[in-house]
């Protein structure tokens, strides 16, 4: 067993490079089998075009997320509800503009420890609402 203490993991801000906008990550687990972290997204931030090789939970804990598939319509999902991305899905997910949002996202890494795919970022135009 092993305990992972909050003020010992500490919180660090997103990397430019995955994120557009304010983020912080918060790994609360990472081992060979599962990653998780709590990610917060100030308002408008979101993650780069991004995939994962065994796809990726997401679950909402306060706000309004918004996921979108490369080629797809922009989702909302609220507070309470959970995301299944499949393998190798191209997506980003990220916060309301005006919003902040909070997430737990959650994958595994791949027989090579990768658990996540980075792309471009998104641009405005790719954006589609219905």
């Amino acid at each position: 067993m092993k305990i992972l203490r909050e003020e010992d993991r500490g919180c660090k801000p997103g990397p430019p490079t995955w994120f557009s906008g304010i983020v912080w990550l918060d790994e609360v687990v990472v081992s060979t089998e599962l990653k998780v972290t709590r990610v917060g997204f100030g308002p408008g931030s979101r993650t780069a075009w991004h995939s994962h090789p065994r796809g990726q939970a997401l679950h909402v804990l306060n706000g309004t997320c918004q996921v979108q598939l490369r080629g797809d319509e922009v989702q909302e999902v609220k507070s309470g509800d959970s995301v299944w991305i499949e393998p190798g899905e191209e997506h980003w997910h990220g916060a309301m503009p005006g919003r902040t949002m909070v997430h737990l996202a959650m994958q595994e890494p791949d027989e090579h420890g990768v658990d996540v795919v980075w792309m471009e970022h998104v641009e405005e135009e790719e954006l589609v609402t219905s």
